[in-house]
């Protein structure tokens, strides 16, 4: 069995720093984030082990400060945090203060604003909820329903696949001739880098295994684009999700991941691939898994 990972894969800057800064601020004083930091439950329990605490109403916070998610907010729910008295603190990702940038630009110039992403996803409820007139859309089925504008400004959803937002900017363009679209490309270079390299890594595997939260939204991107490349994937959260039968011995193995996972994450799955390799026995003894894939 060969092992091969994807030229880019796991962490990014962003959620690195909001980690950081989280520990950081829960060594000197309590601190509460306001949802989840990052969507990645292996994280989660590393930062409830320094002593990070999480909730979604801000009025629960007795003590310390309040931290906003690497996801965003809108200026709404950051008000709500500091009408509680707690000094509020942003691990918003500067990519996603890009977006927040853009559309408001976009509405100061007259656009009715459309954002590309997953409706009730922590960083599309961020960028929409200052918002009283808007769209979120996923599909050309939803574009159909649009009501016709002079003007659409269109950013979309950090953690998008470009290749999608882009046949949905034109699909918009497509279904309103005679109206005005503007796009301003608001998905973050570490999303279109592990994308680009899930498709390379998917056309040399027999079998990916991606590697991220079950609800990390661009995990759940990473499958869906190996999938359409390689006909075996799995999504798994961690080491321990992986089953042996999964893998045959003359398998290409690639590996992937979410850019929530932590590089030791990461480590594990592989090594735990390098056992299996070196002992079939265990391809039929390792544990059912709390969490498979695809």
């Amino acid at each position: 069995m060969k092992i091969l990972r994807a030229s880019h894969l796991g962490m990014c800057f962003g959620v690195r720093d909001a980690i950081a800064l989280a520990k950081q601020t829960a060594a000197r004083e309590p601190v509460t984030v306001l949802g989840e930091l990052v969507h990645n439950r292996d994280v989660l329990a590393d930062l409830q082990r320094h002593g990070v605490r999480f909730t979604n109403d801000p009025r629960q916070v007795a003590a310390g400060s309040i931290l906003i998610t690497a996801h965003g907010a809108s200026d709404r729910r950051i008000d709500e945090a500091r009408a509680t008295g707690r000094p509020v603190a942003e691990a918003t990702c500067p990519l996603v203060h890009h977006a927040h940038r853009e559309l408001h630009m976009l509405l100061a110039a007259g656009y009715h604003p459309v954002i590309i992403g997953k409706r009730g996803h922590v960083e599309v409820d961020g960028l929409t909820g200052d918002l009283c007139d808007y769209d979120v859309l996923l599909s050309e089925a939803e574009i159909a329903e649009l009501t016709s504008r002079d003007r659409f400004g269109v950013v979309a959803q950090t953690t998008q696949p470009i290749d999608r937002v882009r046949q949905l900017v034109q699909a918009l363009r497509d279904r309103f001739p005679e109206s005005e679209v503007l796009f301003r490309d608001t998905v973050c270079r570490p999303t279109k880098e592990r994308q680009s390299a899930a498709v390379e890594l998917a056309r040399r595997a027999d079998i990916v295994i991606v590697i991220g939260g079950a609800n990390s939204n661009n995990t759940r991107e990473l499958v869906a684009t190996c999938s359409r490349h390689c006909s075996r994937v799995k999504h798994v959260q961690s080491a321990a999700d992986l089953r042996g039968d999964w893998f045959r011995p003359e398998d290409t193995v690639g590996i992937t991941a979410g850019t929530s996972t932590p590089d030791w994450v990461i480590d594990g799955v592989e090594q735990a691939l390098q056992r299996i390799n070196l002992d079939p026995i265990e391809r039929t003894a390792m544990k059912e898994p709390e969490f498979a894939g695809v």
